[in-house]
């Protein structure tokens, strides 16, 4: 998390298209305590730091609670609104393009929803297949498929290629659904449509299954993916347990942030060695991780490794370039690590047999699990909200359990790390020991 002394309240300030003079069709309370569901005050707010030292002065630095408004920018019936899934795939992105339709449609009456194609390349009328219209019977099913019914694709496009797509259509809604990148592209097309003087509201959902987006604690798809590689590492002690001196290696998503491998570390129980990027990795020496691991083998004759993909980036050929996101290109920590891990007990004369694991591709393809589709529904829910009531420029994140919005401008370009005196990581190491070998 990002020192809180280095915002400053105008950057938590969320654009608005204009006045909201409109009463919001969806008929909720204004009165609580009546048993019904109450709107959003405009002016509600979350701290940004709810902690605070008893005597100490609390931290003034807030953000806008989500939610629906009572008083909304848009006549429902003038709005054409379209969705665009961009990035790799996570599990519940089919929820969020579902329950976004069935918001506007059903809830607010919009008329019309168009899904655009392949990402961001379907904004762009030279190189992209047309959009595709979206009605409650076309989204009825799709929760429970992976992947994106809109299908994906990485790398930007020019802002102004891409207003111009949405000024042609008659566009004035864009739910963008990806990572960093994708909502760097979002705002540069919010920044577009506010020099052109327009009416088109920009939102942001957060997808990337590596849960480092800031403003965000926990993205879709993430349970889903905990879940997944908790299975596979339980097998992976299957496999190393079965056999002298076997050793499980299994390979799980994470770019720059080890969440998923600790997280799933902590749910099976089982791991004996946790690698992620934040933690430097040393391979060689007395206390590097081949001896660690030499010693777990003499005194247990089985090891479980879990390693994050950009652990140890140091350690192997540097790959150069980036891929169309930006992202910069990893090499394979994983068949690097069992060819380390062969060789050095093979020159200790330790017997052993690594079975490796990579089931990354797997996990990404599947749907979401309860979990996140209650995840998938309030983000969602919440982005629809904040459209409506002519905001933009800003994603829908998720603050001590709570929606809020997060301007654009000061959300992308952050990513979330794990935190090595975090209790996730002081868990983690409780857990599997990797230190006293």
């Amino acid at each position: 998390m990002k020192p809180q002394h280095q915002f400053t309240q105008s950057q938590f300030e969320v654009a608005r298209l204009g006045p909201c003079e409109r009463t919001s069709p969806l008929q909720l309370s204004t009165t609580p305590g009546d048993g019904r569901c109450d709107y959003t005050p405009d002016d509600m707010r979350i701290l940004f730091e709810p902690r605070f030292r008893a005597g100490e002065p609390i931290c003034p630095l807030s953000m806008e609670h989500a939610g629906a408004r009572e008083r909304i920018y848009f006549d429902p019936m003038e709005v054409k609104a379209a969705i665009v899934t961009c990035g790799g795939l996570s599990p519940g992105i089919n929820n969020v393009v579902r329950t976004i339709v069935l918001e506007l449609i059903h809830n607010y009456g919009v008329p019309e929803v168009w899904g655009i194609r392949y990402g961001y390349e379907g904004l762009n009328g030279n190189v992209g297949r047309p959009p595709i219209a979206l009605t409650p019977e076309v989204v009825e099913n799709i929760h429970h498929r992976g992947g994106t019914i809109l299908g994906t694709s990485r790398g930007p496009q020019l802002p102004a290629d891409t207003v111009d797509f949405l000024t042609a259509r008659g566009i004035n809604m864009l739910f963008c659904i990806g990572g960093d990148g994708t909502q760097a592209g979002a705002h540069a097309m919010a920044q577009e449509v506010e020099r052109r003087g327009l009416k088109i509201a920009v939102i942001g959902i957060p997808k990337t299954i590596d849960n480092d987006i800031e403003f965000c604690f926990t993205t879709f798809g993430f349970a889903t993916a905990v879940g997944q590689a908790e299975i596979a590492i339980d097998r992976a002690h299957v496999e190393a347990k079965s056999v002298y001196n076997g050793v499980g290696l299994v390979k799980l998503m994470g770019r720059e942030a080890g969440f998923i491998t600790a997280t799933a570390v902590l749910a099976s129980g089982e791991a004996n060695f946790c690698l992620v990027p934040e933690i430097p990795l040393e391979l060689h020496g007395p206390d590097g991780f081949l001896a660690k691991l030499k010693r777990r083998l003499l005194a247990r004759e089985h090891a479980v490794v879990v390693v994050a993909e950009g652990a140890g980036q140091h350690l192997l050929d540097e790959i150069q370039g980036a891929d169309a996101s930006g992202n910069r290109r990893l090499a394979d920590i994983g068949y690097f690590l069992k060819a380390e891990i062969e060789r050095y007990l093979k020159a200790e004369g330790i017997p052993t047999g690594v079975k490796y694991f990579d089931p990354s591709y797997l996990i990404r393809s599947l749907p979401a699990e309860a979990v996140d589709s209650l995840i998938c529904e309030r983000f969602a829910r919440a982005a629809v909200h904040a459209a409506m009531s002519g905001r933009t420029d800003m994603l829908v994140g998720l603050w001590h359990n709570h929606l809020v919005h997060v301007p654009l401008g000061t959300s992308t370009g952050l990513k979330k790390r794990l935190d090595p005196e975090s209790e996730l990581w002081t868990s983690v190491l409780s857990l599997t020991g990797q230190e006293k070998w």
